[in-house]
């Protein structure tokens, strides 16, 4: 699993090195040389400019100037600040032989190549604009950790940042690598090891994780198994049904044992006859009877309400679920009809807001997604699935999860209904609930690359097995 450090976080880690073996000078010499062999994998020799800060970023760029020089390319550093006294940047700085220049704009613009070693993950305060223009002048921008003016814990922008071709970062990634909008700063984003010590690493208990397979497992079918072992869903369709069924092919797809889409004539004002659930899948079930008679089969444990439900119709289903003390998805209408009423979530077991349900839920819930997303978790009870490019998933617990594979093409009407089906496919699979919110959500995106160009909501379900089996014989391989 890849733990997310934060950067208060990562200063605990650095002063538990030396006690488990690495101080801070060895480590600062092993960073800056896994910046300079990144920056000669994948660049040529040319005129390089790195522009060092005061502490210890700026001495991971002392590091790395030395070792391009040593490969024989040209390297001028630019101090922007002055190390402490016997600190170890300044200890870097002296072992600097080459070339010192001042920092300007024109010297910026002139280099091929230009190494923000400014700042760093830790930047607690906004950049000067003077510092944001140097870096606004560069061709070619590699980060050292950050990229100068990106908060390596949230991903917000404190000052103008510049957009960085790659940024290297050491021992995890940040938040601020996967979170908007730094996330966008960032690049080509590289994890180097520079040898820190596992025990010091140890002394923090991770809570946030990057969203990877490596991160929950998916069920497993059993050779005696049968369909009744997989879990029976059952999702509440309304007047816009093509949102439940978008959400019901996803959610078979994702190995839901049966399916059943609950419809009754009183609340679509409709008979069946008239409604596009006549043309779902043969494999898909069409219940018209009332709500009370389906919760009396106590094997449907899992129900999806919310996508084209309408408001009025979904607050009160809603209810109804939670006081059955069902194992509930709560999405779209059902959020709506939550807004400013967070309280009406309590009994659901995930919730799945784009930033608009989002804001109508919580209101009066400001600050980073992050923050937001595992506050809202605290105020349901729930698991939250706030999403986006950068889609968080947030535990009641605490731990929390960000998701990165998610490509632009995933904006698509329907795109929201097909996640929350494959989500609910997996919690009636009986996969832990944040678990399978993880699963979902990066199949979700791993559906969306598979497809490629030209992506519909209806694809997404179609792309599922492929990315299914990919992922078998991945781990089947390890």
């Amino acid at each position: 699993m890849e733990a997310l450090f934060t950067p208060a976080e990562m200063t605990e880690i650095d002063h538990a090195a030396p006690a488990h073996g690495a101080n801070v000078p060895a480590l600062m010499e092993n960073a800056g040389s896994a910046v300079a062999r990144a920056i000669h994998r994948r660049y040529r020799p040319c005129r390089v400019l790195v522009l060092a800060g005061p502490g210890n970023n700026g001495g991971d760029g002392y590091v790395t100037a030395r070792h391009l020089a040593a490969r024989g390319w040209p390297v001028v550093v630019a101090p922007v600040g002055t190390p402490r006294p016997g600190s170890p940047a300044a200890d870097a700085a002296a072992r600097w032989r080459g070339p010192l220049v001042e920092p300007t704009i024109a010297r910026v613009a002139a280099a091929a190549l230009v190494i923000d070693a400014i700042f760093g993950a830790g930047l607690a305060r906004a950049i000067t604009p003077e510092c944001a223009g140097l870096l606004a002048a560069a061709r070619t921008l590699v980060a050292i950790d950050m990229p100068s003016g990106v908060d390596g814990a949230t991903g917000a922008l404190r000052g103008k940042a510049a957009q960085a071709a790659l940024t290297i970062t050491f021992v995890a990634r940040k938040p601020g690598h996967l979170l908007l909008p730094g996330k966008a700063h960032c690049g080509i984003v590289l994890c180097a090891d520079i040898g820190m010590p596992a025990g010091a690493v140890a002394t923090i208990t991770p809570t946030l994780w990057r969203n990877t397979p490596a991160l929950w497992q998916l069920p497993v079918l059993a050779a005696a198994g049968h369909k009744f072992d997989r879990g029976h869903l059952t999702i509440l369709a309304g007047p816009m049904s093509g949102a439940a069924i978008l959400a019901a092919n996803a959610a078979r797809r994702a190995g839901v044992g049966l399916l059943s889409l609950a419809t009754e004539t009183s609340l679509t004002e409709t008979s069946l006859t008239d409604t596009p659930l006549t043309g779902t899948a043969p494999g898909i079930m069409i219940r018209t009877d009332p709500i009370d008679t389906l919760l009396a089969d106590h094997r449907r444990q899992v129900w999806l309400c919310g996508p084209g439900l309408g408001i009025d119709r979904a607050g009160p289903l809603l209810a109804t679920l939670i006081a059955a003390n069902r194992t509930i998805l709560a999405d779209a209408d059902a959020l709506t009809a939550c807004a400013d009423h967070p309280d009406r979530l309590h009994g659901v077991r995930v919730i799945t807001p784009h930033e608009g349900e989002f804001s109508r839920v919580f209101p009066h819930l400001a600050g980073d997604k992050l923050s937001r997303a595992r506050a809202a978790a605290t105020i349901t009870g729930a698991i939250v699935v706030l999403k986006g490019e950068d889609t968080v998933i947030a535990a009641p617990d605490g731990r929390a999860a960000i998701n990165d594979n998610a490509p632009p093409s995933l904006a698509t009407a329907g795109s929201g209904d097909t996640l929350s089906g494959i989500i609910a496919g997996l919690l009636t699979q009986g996969m832990p609930a944040f678990e399978a919110a993880c699963a979902g959500v990066w199949l979700h995106g791993a559906a969306a690359h598979t497809h490629g160009p030209g992506l519909i909501a209806e694809d997404l379900a179609e792309a599922l097995p492929a990315v299914l089996a990919t992922l078998q014989a991945t781990r089947n391989t390890t």
